[in-house]
């Protein structure tokens, strides 16, 4: 699923000179260290990237400037992979989405290039983003940034009335983004009923491709989202915040695309492949139990992808139920092809055939995945550069999975800990999510927002409201340790 990342200000005003601990930036600090996080690109790269900024590799003679695309993403951003425009075509929609060329900036094998693939993706961090290429050319040359002509990847996509998708093309080309928007403008915009067709097609489009996704047997997970940020003043900021219908639309413009570009990579058995098993029967069966157990009806013959599409996330139990789904998550990896098309190419959770081609500034594979697909597509030769790579892409992108994900939970962790470090014996009403390992179960807190492990000498069950006490809030180590004092909602067992 592409990442969103929202600003977000948490709504206690007395947090401000917490979150202002130097305690926080020094574990930020050892974070990074701890994980191998890269302080500075080599001298050779930010050379190499200033050079070609000023005199790209390369450049498409296909001019497609007159088109008004516009870029979608979280405020602040620079780094801006995707530009969209969206029109009527007879009973369905014409869906043009232009991604960033990055061949006309990347040489393979020089000194940017080799970077790229020691980093694997962009690392975020509260207080620092670590990009997976130079600024120079990920926040500047490269980048859709509006009113500057730019190369790209243009897919040329028909969605029929219903959703599907039935024909696209991919090939380079000049463009020129006229806008630059963030979710909340969008969805702002969207419902005053705004006059810009672009946008309003693309909460049609998005609409028919979710109902699309239920008809296929997809399923999302509507986790809520815990976010750390950073204000303008540099205070730390934590909250859980659910996703904007626009987000959600946008998503799915991005899926359809790497299902487009999964197609072609079948179809001709070479490509690279983002694969996720399918939810395993008992694993389906155990959630299942878990709903009935938390009084939530799921009818016989009800998907469970359009089960958790209807989930509250402001419901103590239905948040439940959606921490114990992410059981039907796991597993996900990349599969590498040439030749043969690996045995098991799906991804469960969107019930198809997918691969990561929209986010090349930010993660190293979709490079090699655009690079791919355009070829396929347009009748001529892989690149010799992107064949030879594809093998070594899978560990590369899994060993920076872990390191992005591990940076990202310690960083929680330790925002977690600055939040309550004076609030050690209170305690917060919080909601039973999961079981945890050793006794242990697992609580959100709604005030802060806080996941954390808690011990219990009272009877609780996954989905009750109960009362934690904060034993332990650590900023040096992010450990956040809570005891479980009392169940609200505990009947006769």
């Amino acid at each position: 699923m592409p990442e969103q990342r929202v600003r977000v200000r948490y709504s206690d005003e007395g947090l401000a000179d917490v979150l202002q601990d130097d305690r926080l930036r020094a574990r930020f600090a050892a974070t990074r260290r701890e994980f191998a996080v890269p302080e500075s690109f080599p001298p050779e790269a930010l050379a190499e990237a200033d050079a070609v900024a000023a005199q790209p590799i390369d450049w498409p003679e296909r001019d497609e400037t007159t088109i008004p695309f516009l870029t979608i993403d979280p405020p602040g951003s620079m780094d801006l992979d995707q530009a969209l425009h969206i029109e009527r075509d007879g009973d369905g929609f014409r869906v043009r989405y232009a991604i960033v060329y990055l061949p006309a900036f990347v040489a393979p094998g020089q000194a940017i290039d080799g970077e790229a693939r020691k980093r694997g993706q962009t690392i975020y961090a509260p207080d620092q983003r670590v990009p997976l290429h130079p600024p120079s050319v990920s926040e500047a040359a490269a980048s859709l940034l509006p009113g500057q002509e730019r190369a790209a990847y243009m897919w040329d996509m028909h969605v029929q009335d219903d959703g599907e998708g039935t024909a696209v093309r991919v090939y380079r080309a000049r463009v020129k983004s006229v806008d630059r928007m963030d979710y909340e403008q969008v969805q702002k915009l969207i419902d005053e009923g705004t006059d810009d067709e672009r946008l309003m097609l693309l909460k049609e489009v998005g609409e028919r491709r979710i109902r699309f996704e239920q008809r296929r047997g997809g399923a999302s997970l509507p986790m809520p989202e815990q976010q750390v940020t950073q204000d303008e003043a540099g205070h730390f900021v934590l909250g859980f915040r659910p996703p904007l219908p626009a987000e959600e639309w946008n998503a799915q413009i991005s899926l359809m695309t790497g299902m487009a570009a999964a197609e072609l990579m079948v179809g001709a058995k070479i490509g690279i492949l983002r694969t996720l098993p399918a939810p395993d029967p008992q694993a389906v069966d155990r959630f299942r139990r878990q709903a009935k157990a938390l009084g939530i009806e799921w009818l016989p013959d009800e998907p469970y992808g359009a089960f958790l599409r209807r989930l509250d996330r402001t419901n103590p139990k239905h948040l439940a139920l959606i921490y114990d789904a992410t059981a039907l998550f796991r597993g996900s990896s990349y599969a590498a092809f040439d030749g043969s098309v690996p045995e098991h190419p799906e991804h469960g959770a969107l019930a198809t055939i997918y691969a990561h081609v929209t986010a090349p500034l930010r993660r190293l594979v979709d490079r090699f995945g655009l690079a791919v697909a355009e070829a396929i597509s347009s009748g001529g030769e892989i690149p010799a550069w992107a064949r030879e790579a594809l093998a070594s892409l899978t560990e590369i992108m899994a060993a920076s999975g872990r390191t992005a994900s591990g940076v990202e939970r310690a960083s929680t962790d330790a925002v977690e800990a600055a939040v309550l470090g004076d609030r050690v014996g209170e305690s917060f009403p919080a909601v039973v999510v999961d079981q945890g390992q050793k006794g242990r179960w697992v609580v959100q807190l709604t005030e802060p927002a806080v996941v954390a492990q808690a011990g219990t000498a009272v009877r609780v069950a996954v989905g009750d409201l109960v009362a934690a006490r904060l034993v332990e809030a650590n900023v040096e180590t992010g450990v956040v340790r809570f005891e479980i004092i009392a169940n609200a909602t505990a009947a006769p067992r």
